[in-house]
């Protein structure tokens, strides 16, 4: 059992590709964690989709050794997504730890994720250590960058390290500041058990794989155990530690940061930020848990060709153990059927969700556009919630239609401010504040409606910014704007799933836009189709598909022309009949359409 004052618990944290985990590559290296053999690029990055994509989206822990001033350590580290879609990842994995390393590229310095997650460990309580990475590359200007993290965020420059995760330049110092600053854990070895489950994964062959931080008593292989929140009760089958492999302990103690298996088979059994104790003679003040996260968008998974709902549902409940941060509930549509609508914290997150069931459970997925939550106050002064457009009630009973604000702090070159402010201008957006972190970068803050910057304002940020510029967002509450309704008819037939919340003075222009582009997705068929975005009763664009047409009177020549036109006609009534009785096939790019709301 390890001296509880020579236990480290710390995690990595970082604007997106500031190099966390190429940094813990380092560590389990140095550390002799793993071999040179063994070694690859980001390996704590264990899912296929992180290596593709380029990004950690779980964040991923590991136990190491280190010997500082003749006494042995044990370095429990966490390498955390630095995407804020996975914020919620963020503040669940700083649970468990004392301190962090807040890392900072040399070259582009403190960016808009770097603030919002130094905040996150501001909250909670940790020690923070500033680290410059990529101190090797051209451009870097470590100097410069540690003047302006103390400036922006208050920490002081001469205490910062440098280091490089590539080349392992300064990892040696970076061991002895962990061991220094970062305070051992407390808790009472001898108190009864509580141990808080941060992450939890659901393996084939043995079980629901509970990752824990241990607070207070022991545990170990045989003990009866409880759910504090749950209410199951379990025998634990082993205990152990990332080392970074799952390598089986006598025991987990206090302090330590482990797993925990009990052959759970039931995800009911199972809550992340439950606290676990012992069966008899355990805790009975579970621990505070988890602040529950706030969805940003909402949009219906149906299960495609090949896929039951049933299978779908085993998927999602699979996938949400591993991943809380979204949600799930059962809903129908007209044109699709039976399905779920669920919630995520942003269009990544609903991308690496959608990959991840696809990938990991093999189902098929009919996925509709997503949308954000919407406040609708009726004229009884009742407030009702929606999730999507279909869920909007009569017009005539409706008061007035709040929507999501959030408030934003952009970081850009200061050069491109002017382009910006155009921006901002088209999305609604009000300027509150302006700071200058250094001659060339300034940070922005704005106030935006959520649902002008959720779908595409990243990508045109990164575009005007020539790839320098970098947004964070919270929501901040509801406000009442001039909102409608927006239904989108196929041949005639409102398709509930395509049909959209828009801002009154944007209905036409977005109207028009999106019939033009469901035109092009949606294939010719043997009769024209109409498609149609109308506000209430009134049609405000139409775009009309020509049906395939076959000369029937190819085969007539000469005679009389009544005998063509007779042959035309009951073509053309045939054709009105097949409008009147066939179904229109839409597929998945239509249902996503309704995204773009820029330019051609």
């Amino acid at each position: 059992m390890t001296d509880q004052r020579l236990i480290r618990n710390f995690g990595i944290i970082a604007h997106i590709d500031h190099g966390k985990s190429t940094l813990a590559d380092r560590i389990l290296e140095r550390s002799g964690a793993i071999s040179k053999r063994e070694m690859r690029e980001q390996f704590l990055d264990d899912m296929d989709l992180e290596r593709e994509m380029g990004i950690t989206i779980k964040a991923n822990r590991a136990t190491v050794r280190h010997v500082h001033k003749g006494e042995e350590y044990m370095l429990n580290l966490i390498d955390t997504p630095g995407h804020v879609d996975f914020h919620y990842e963020v503040s669940r994995a700083m649970a468990a730890c004392e301190g962090v390393l807040l890392l900072v590229d040399a070259s582009q310095g403190v960016q808009a994720q770097t603030v919002a997650n130094a905040y996150i460990a501001t909250d909670a309580n940790l020690e923070i250590i500033p680290v410059i990475n990529k101190i090797d590359i051209l451009g870097a200007h470590p100097d410069e960058v540690a003047l302006e993290v103390e400036q922006v965020l208050g920490l002081a420059a001469d205490e910062a390290l440098f280091v490089s995760g590539k080349t392992g330049q300064g990892i040696d110092e970076l061991f002895a500041a962990i061991c220094e600053r970062i305070p051992a854990p407390g808790g009472d070895r001898a108190a009864p058990l509580r141990a808080l489950i941060y992450d939890a994964k659901s393996d084939p062959h043995r079980g629901i794989i509970c990752h824990v931080r241990m607070v207070d008593g022991c545990i170990k292989r045989g003990d009866a155990i409880h759910m504090m929140r749950g209410g199951s009760d379990q025998i634990v089958t082993e205990v152990g530690k990332c080392t970074p492999k799952p390598t089986p302990m006598p025991d987990l103690s206090a302090g330590e940061v482990g797993y925990v298996l009990a052959g759970i088979k039931t995800l009911a059994d199972v809550n992340i930020g439950d606290t676990i104790t012992h069966e008899k003679h355990g805790a009975t003040d579970p621990l505070p848990g988890y602040k529950t996260p706030q969805q940003m968008v909402y949009c219906d998974f149906y299960p495609g060709p090949g896929t039951t709902t049933q299978g779908l549902r085993e998927a999602m409940e699979r996938l949400w153990l591993n991943d809380s941060s979204f949600t799930y509930g059962p809903t129908s549509s007209d044109a699709l059927g039976v399905g779920f609508r669920c919630g995520f914290l942003g269009l990544l997150h609903m991308k690496i969700i959608q990959e991840r069931l696809e990938r990991e459970s093999d189902v098929s997925l009919v996925q509709t556009a997503p949308t954000v939550t919407y406040e609708i106050v009726l004229r009884t002064g009742e407030v009702v919630t929606i999730l999507s457009p279909s869920q909007m009630p009569d017009p005539s009973h409706i008061e007035e239609i709040r929507e999501p604000f959030c408030r934003a702090s952009v970081i850009i070159p200061v050069d491109c401010v002017g382009t910006l402010m155009t921006l901002a201008l088209e999305r609604r957006g009000t300027q509150t504040g302006t700071e200058y972190l250094s001659k060339t970068r300034v940070m922005l803050r704005f106030e935006f409606p959520l649902g002008e910057i959720i779908y595409d304002f990243y990508d045109k940020l990164k575009s005007i910014t020539r790839g320098y510029g970098t947004v964070d967002y919270e929501v901040t509450g509801f406000r009442a704007g001039q909102l409608v309704k927006m239904d989108i008819l196929v041949n005639a037939v409102p398709v509930d799933a395509l049909s959209i919340i828009v801002h009154r003075d944007k209905a036409l222009f977005r109207g028009r836009r999106l019939v033009s582009r469901l035109r092009k997705e949606i294939e010719r068929h043997q009769f024209e189709i109409p498609i149609q975005a109308a506000i209430g009763g009134k049609i405000i664009a139409r775009e009309t598909i020509k049906g395939f047409r076959k000369n029937v009177t190819a085969k007539c020549y000469g005679g009389d022309v009544t005998r063509k036109r007779k042959l035309l006609e009951k073509q053309k009534e045939g054709k009105k009949r097949m409008k009147q009785v066939g179904m229109v096939s839409i597929p998945q790019e239509a249902f996503m359409a309704v995204l773009d709301p820029g330019d051609d």
